[in-house]
């Protein structure tokens, strides 16, 4: 008897999906897509329609022969790839290889639940041409982009280079903020505090506002003076109390930008591996004897929207566990922004009642940690509201101080999720005083403070900002803020997005001659076509047409005024110290550098830093030892592989070795030192010199001092927890 197929992505899903289905399903899974453009031409026919020429991907004709032998003995097809664009997408490539297209029934799983894999196959829909015309919309615009402005960046800067439609915006903003970061002028004002003395004895310390009716605003430490001598000869008492409680409510559950957003803060995760996370647990985790479980609902949505059946099962969840005072009357629902597409729910859990203690035994550190963000979040949306009492005390008459505190009458949701809020701190408790009681002002503190600069971008806050700017959609935020990162444009310090000289550089000429590409509003407006060409009120070609021609029109630009930056030389009054010629100044991938005129025979370089004025400013090279092989001075070089010691005598001494930290391998008679290196995946990690004779390997950073439980020489630290790394030992602050 023939059996029903059922076509999915990934052999994970396929294995959670054949617990529901049973017997008379065969379940085949795709393992991602199965055809793509062309790697080494455009594979668009532009004068043709931009007719794309789809390819089988390498390394997937096997699994598409077992899709059309499936098919050719299967009665019903049904096609359950993701509810998303490129699920779409996938959908009609597996319909164009089984050949049966007419026959196909588009199933779309939001969550992998027995309800909801049932509810799927007793409602199929066919397949979605327009969502999938937005879907060729969108990889043909970003094809268009990459193999018509990347040649031209190889010609003027550097082989290898590529220009991505909404990377290069996302390159912007974060060039745009550096340049406000350089360009910042910080303003020098004083903060003037008092700590008074109520009639009972209490302190209260308030900070001096308003001067009348109008904010205080003191800007030199003179005034700061001033105003101190005037109020210590003053009389305080209390002016007025102002006590108001309110209402906080929680925050609905999770979209895909809220999520990595509060993976980013809370875990320190990246969105890109919150999104890995996220996939395993909407395909489905092993949870024992239940065998395999889809734990959330699909996790690229922006949608607040939660199903009904949802709400009354995390409303039965609260009442029980948490009492009736948890329990609003009626259930919390949430708005959505206009923009949000509302295809699929907010992300949840898909049961309610697996509290993160049923599922940690079979989820591993991270899976726990995402899995417990989502459930508490989502759980919380549903609980009271929390209940405060805000204070507001003013002292004086003239000169009026302020003194804020809170007090929480009742925690609501915070009860198991605390939420971030913009609002300033406050003292929790203030003393109890009345309007018109007389204080003594105890101590004035005068603080002198600047005005900070903007704060460089996390991958949070990137992507906060390219969500209210309408840049990228929800499954491509990770993408966006990884690919930025991967082509070497922006590195991570400290947590904080910084562009690279190199990225600096494509930024600039991009903005120069590619205005329209990294323009934000036209790129956002983008967005929005390809929004309207998936509801079917757009015309995916016309939309494309229009982009072509405003495309060929800034590339003829580019290609007659922009500069060769590798064939552009300018000489300095800057004089060779191994053989008296001038310097040349070159551009690099790295940065601006100086080169000796005498080249090839002098090979004399040296790194410089051009200031404001355009002075050159040399960077010499710290000493970080002595060669082995020659007695020269080793120096800090930065390589394709990341940081590494070189001989200063280079060409003629070439002996490099690993980045050196100043740490002793913590193992136990190792006599090596720990040493940076970079993995494959361009990942920094610290390893012992004496490898492969030691195998001591990490990513925790080296701490000044020794374990007090073994006295191995190093220490480690990681999220604010210092730990011994030596076998066997296991100490760990507390």
């Amino acid at each position: 008897m023939a059996k029903s197929l059922v076509v999915v992505e990934s052999p994970t899903k396929m294995k959670t999906l054949s617990r529901y289905l049973g017997s008379k399903f065969n379940i085949k899974a795709t393992y991602g897509h199965i055809k793509d453009l062309p790697k080494s031409t455009m594979g668009v026919d532009i004068e043709k329609g931009f007719k794309p020429h789809f390819q089988i991907l390498k390394g997937k004709a096997k699994i598409v022969e077992d899709l059309k032998n499936a098919g050719a003995d299967a009665d019903t097809i049904y096609i359950g790839s993701d509810p998303d664009r490129e699920g779409e997408a996938i959908a009609f490539h597996v319909a164009e290889v089984i050949g049966k297209k007419k026959d196909i029934k588009r199933i779309l799983i939001h969550e992998i639940t027995e309800k909801g894999v049932t509810d799927a196959i007793k409602n199929p829909t066919a397949l979605n041409e327009a969502k999938y015309n937005a879907q060729k919309a969108r990889r043909i615009l970003d094809r268009l982009v990459g193999y018509k402005i990347s040649p031209v960046l190889w010609e003027k800067v550097s082989y290898g280079l590529s220009a991505g439609r909404v990377q290069s915006v996302a390159l912007r903003i974060i060039c745009d903020r550096e340049e406000e970061i350089l360009n910042f002028t910080p303003e020098e004002y004083w903060v003037i505090k008092g700590v008074f003395l109520t009639e009972k004895g209490e302190s209260l310390e308030a900070t001096l506002e308003r001067k009348g009716d109008s904010k205080i605003k003191v800007t030199s430490g003179e005034e700061a003076k001033n105003i101190r001598d005037i109020l210590k000869k003053k009389d305080f008492t209390v002016r007025d109390i102002e006590i108001k409680d309110r209402n906080i409510a929680p925050q609905a559950a999770f979209i895909t930008s809220k999520l990595q957003q509060e993976a980013s803060r809370r875990l320190k995760f990246s969105p890109k591996k919150t999104m890995l996370l996220a996939q395993r647990l909407y395909e489905g985790i092993s949870m024992g004897d239940e065998g395999n479980m889809g734990l959330i609902t699909y996790m690229r949505t922006d949608s607040v929207r939660v199903s009904n059946e949802a709400i009354q099962a995390a409303r039965e969840l609260i009442g029980k566990a948490y009492g009736q005072s948890y329990l609003p009357k009626t259930p919390n629902y949430f708005r959505n922004k206009k923009t949000s597409q509302d295809a699929h729910e907010a992300i949840r859990p898909t049961y309610p009642h697996l509290t993160p203690e049923k599922v940690k035994p079979y989820l591993d550190k991270d899976l726990f940690a995402l899995y417990e963000l989502i459930w508490k979040r989502f759980i919380a949306s549903q609980m009271s509201a929390q209940k405060v009492r805000n204070k507001v005390i003013e002292i004086g008459d003239d000169y009026i101080f302020v003194a804020r505190g809170q007090q929480v009458l009742f925690d609501g949701f915070t009860r198991i999720y605390q939420e971030e809020t913009d609002e300033p701190e406050v003292t929790k408790d203030l003393p109890d005083i009345k309007k018109g009681e007389r204080l003594s002002l105890k101590d004035i503190d005068l603080q002198q403070k600047f005005t900070p600069p903007p704060s460089r971008y996390n991958e949070a806050t990137l992507i906060k900002a390219l969500e209210a700017k309408g840049i990228g959609r929800p499954s491509t935020y990770a993408t966006i803020v990884s690919i930025v990162q991967d082509r070497n444009y922006v590195k991570k310090e400290k947590g904080r997005l910084v562009p690279t000289p190199l990225g600096i550089t494509v930024n600039r000429l991009m903005k120069e001659f590619f205005p329209l590409i990294v323009d934000i509003d036209f790129t956002a407006k983008m967005e929005d076509h390809l929004d309207l060409i998936e509801d079917g009120k757009r015309d995916w070609v016309k939309s494309l047409e229009k982009f072509h021609v405003a495309l060929e029109k800034e590339l003829s630009t580019a290609k007659l005024g922009m500069k060769s930056l590798k064939k552009e030389e300018k000489e300095t009054d800057i004089i060779c110290d191994r053989c008296g010629k001038k310097m040349l100044l070159r551009w690099g991938k790295n940065g601006e550098y100086l080169v000796c005129s005498g080249k090839p025979d002098c090979k004399n370089k040296k790194n410089v830093k051009i200031g404001e004025d355009g002075t050159i400013h040399i960077q010499e090279a710290e000493i970080k030892g002595t060669c082995s092989k020659c007695g020269g001075n080793m120096i800090e070089k930065t390589g394709r592989f990341g940081r590494f010691l070189a001989c200063s005598n280079y060409p003629d001494c070439t002996y490099t070795e690993p980045y050196y930290l100043g740490f002793d391998c913590p193992e136990e008679g190792c006599s090596g030192r720990l040493v940076e290196r970079v993995s494959k995946k361009k990942k920094r990690f610290i390893s012992c010199s004496n490898y492969p004779n030691c195998s001591f390997a990490t990513y925790m950073e080296p701490k000044e001092g020794t374990c007090p439980v073994c006295n191995a020489p190093t220490i480690f630290t990681y999220k604010k927890t210092t730990s011994c790394l030596r076998k066997g030992c296991g100490w760990k602050s507390r």
